[in-house]
């Protein structure tokens, strides 16, 4: 007897019963593909034609999901927004209560930027973005609703922007190469930024 599949959101194929088979779609490999090229030779060499060799897509199956590069660098960058904010949900539900509680998953989310292909990703997206600045909106968006959050959740509001200020300061530099941070030293700071959210500035 047949059985009964949907995808969801991801791309997954489910039953109906409620067990997930993990296929992806067209258009999480067409996004991986694009990912894993951008961090091997940057978004100014990528093509359409090298992501779907990438994918094992025809690029009519690439231009179905993705009409132009710039939808595709688009698509890209809200991947990346997306799992930042994915991340920051997953931190706080495991926040301990405390003060600053929504400045902490923020600040905690920001650094896995610095991680893995992440950091490659979103350094060549950076890239992109010079010939193209619209394609940074969706980040200019999430920022200013960070701020207004921090601004109307954070318990100590100087201590809240000061800790993301400096998370974001330190990611920044990494994003171009320019960090004189050593690990121990990178470590120090976001020990530092941890203490500042929980204990705040003393007057």
């Amino acid at each position: 007897m047949a059985k009964d599949f949907r995808l969801d959101a991801s791309g997954q194929e489910w039953c109906m019963a409620g067990r997930v088979r993990g296929r992806k779609s067209s258009r999480e490999k067409i996004l991986d593909a694009a990912a894993e090229l951008v961090s091997e030779m940057g978004s100014g060499r990528l093509t359409l034609d090298t992501v779907a060799e990438r994918a094992g897509l025809s690029k009519g199956g690439l231009l179905y999901n993705f009409p132009t590069k710039e939808a595709l660098l688009q698509a890209m960058v809200q991947r990346l927004v997306d799992e930042v904010s994915a991340e920051r949900e997953s931190l706080r539900a495991q926040a301990e209560p405390g003060r600053n509680l929504e400045a902490r998953p923020c600040t905690a989310a920001l650094l896995k930027l610095r991680q893995g292909r992440t950091k490659e990703v979103a350094n060549g997206m950076l890239a992109a973005s010079a010939e193209n600045p619209h394609l940074l909106d969706p980040v200019r968006e999430v920022i200013k609703a960070t701020l207004e959050n921090l601004k109307a959740t954070s318990d100590d509001l100087d201590a809240a922007l000061l800790g993301w200020l400096a998370i974001e300061g330190m990611n920044s530099l990494e994003m171009h190469d320019l960090s004189p941070f050593s690990e121990e030293e990178h470590e120090r700071i976001v020990q530092a930024v941890k203490r500042l959210l929980l204990r705040g500035i003393a007057e």
